[in-house]
């Protein structure tokens, strides 16, 4: 978990004579929610279980800190890695990987336009790394059920990020560095730097599905 929020957790914690990590979160998740009806900020580095746990289908976040991007390729290719018993390029364990290749970058920015991908291109790899610990997933669209069985087996988040609004997304990207697989150009795995990035969540770790929920309130109403 990122030291910022962790400290900031104990503080919590002690400053409130609390028994548990998971009632400070409670007591902050709280907290913000009672400032924001519909917004939860969390400041992450990376999204711990601790925490996943406490996000719920349709919850607004900004996301801050550090993501990984891969797409298509670098995803067949971490796959094919772990099948060869080789290690990957990083340790993907609590990390959240963003489904994103970007544009080319303008003069003076980080990264070109950085929308989500559509989610289900990865689904066939993404059980396997969330078994070895994955712990987020930002893209756009359905996921299958295996890929839902395996957040909730492992209690992950997926996160949808707007789909057509690259170029305001990227406004969110502080830096982005290629970590690996540069050969793969705009698929390349990218380190990214990002503050307040708008995300909402569409599966928590419980399983409860927004795009499921959505569609039977629509159909009541």
């Amino acid at each position: 978990i990122d030291k910022y929020l962790l400290d900031y957790l104990k503080e919590v914690k002690e400053n409130n004579n609390l028994s548990s990590m998971n009632q400070a979160i409670n007591l902050v998740l709280k907290e913000h929610k009672e400032k924001s009806d519909t917004t939860t900020e969390l400041m992450i580095k990376i999204i711990a279980n601790e925490v996943a746990k406490e996000l719920r289908a349709g919850d607004y976040v900004y996301l801050t800190g550090v993501i990984y991007t891969a797409r298509d390729a670098a995803h067949k290719r971490m796959d094919e890695v772990l099948s060869e018993g080789k290690e990957l390029p990083l340790d993907i364990k609590n990390q959240m990987i963003y489904y994103m290749g970007p544009s080319p970058a303008r003069e003076g920015r980080p990264i070109g336009s950085a929308g989500p991908t559509t989610a289900s291109r990865m689904d066939k790899y993404a059980p396997r790394l969330l078994d070895l610990g994955l712990g987020g997933m930002i893209g756009k669209g359905k996921r299958s059920q295996a890929v839902q069985d395996a957040i909730v087996r492992n209690k992950a988040v997926y996160f949808a990020a707007v789909g057509g609004a690259g170029a305001l997304l990227s406004k969110c990207i502080k830096r982005a560095d290629v970590i690996a697989y540069d050969d793969l150009g705009t698929e390349a795995i990218r380190r990214l730097e990002i503050e307040d990035l708008p995300a909402i969540v569409v599966i928590d770790s419980e399983g409860n599905n927004l795009y499921e929920t959505a569609v039977k309130e629509y159909a009541e109403e």
